[in-house]
């Protein structure tokens, strides 16, 4: 068995030379951060190329790492306004779906969809909100939930944000309220120094602000 005696950055670099086209290996490396314990310390090469061979065969069927949520809405303009300029998304160029496709796939019952795509930031891959007002042959029912537990299905989205004061003051200066008693720091076995703010936007759907705890909660 080789032993070696390399720095963490070391045997990064090292490897990422030989296998950099590798994504999942890249993806490993910042995964375990235990490995980071090769520094001063002996680290058996086999067992790297076992940790190596075992996430090339984990191999998935994704073309990617990030998923698109569609997400109907009674008033676009409404709901637009609230995700852009509370939450901070970007829009990017929107897309149509007519004719035959909507029902044949089963997403309604014959309307067109026009569907305003927003992301979060400007990378490519970044993920995906898709905003869309249906005219069915019904109108589209909201319902209250006052819990995420209320009704079965998906319940909220959490946005992770670097100042949550930022959106705070956004929310309050076009009419939206904190939800219940929040901000509120994260629960004990939690990093303390993190909060959520919990917001509804236009039809009553949880969105979670989560990131540093706000000026008020810091003088606690």
């Amino acid at each position: 068995m080789i032993m070696v005696r390399e720095s963490y950055q070391e045997l990064k670099g090292r490897y990422e030379t030989f296998f950099l086209p590798n994504l999942q290996l890249r993806i490993l490396l910042g995964k375990f951060t235990s490995i980071q314990m090769i520094m001063n310390k002996r680290f058996s090469l086999p067992i790297f190329f076992v940790l190596l061979n075992l996430n090339v065969m984990a191999e998935d069927n994704f073309a990617q790492q990030t998923i698109d949520l569609g997400v109907v809405v009674t008033d676009l303009e409404k709901s637009l306004k609230f995700y852009k300029e509370i939450v901070g998304f970007s829009e990017r160029e929107g897309f149509d779906v007519t004719g035959k496709f909507p029902k044949q796939v089963g997403l309604t019952d014959g309307a067109p969809l026009s569907i305003r795509v927003l992301t979060l930031g400007e990378e490519e891959a970044a993920t995906k909100l898709k905003l869309m007002q249906v005219d069915g042959k019904k109108p589209t029912r909201t319902i209250k939930q006052p819990f995420i537990h209320t009704v079965s299905g998906f319940s909220y989205l959490t946005i992770f944000v670097k100042d949550v004061d930022q959106v705070l003051a956004r929310a309050k200066k076009y009419g939206y309220e904190p939800y219940a008693k929040s901000p509120q720091t994260l629960p004990e076995g939690l990093p303390q120094d993190i909060c959520l703010l919990m917001l509804k936007d236009p039809d009553g759907n949880f969105v979670e602000i989560v990131g540093p705890n706000t000026a008020d909660l810091k003088k606690k």
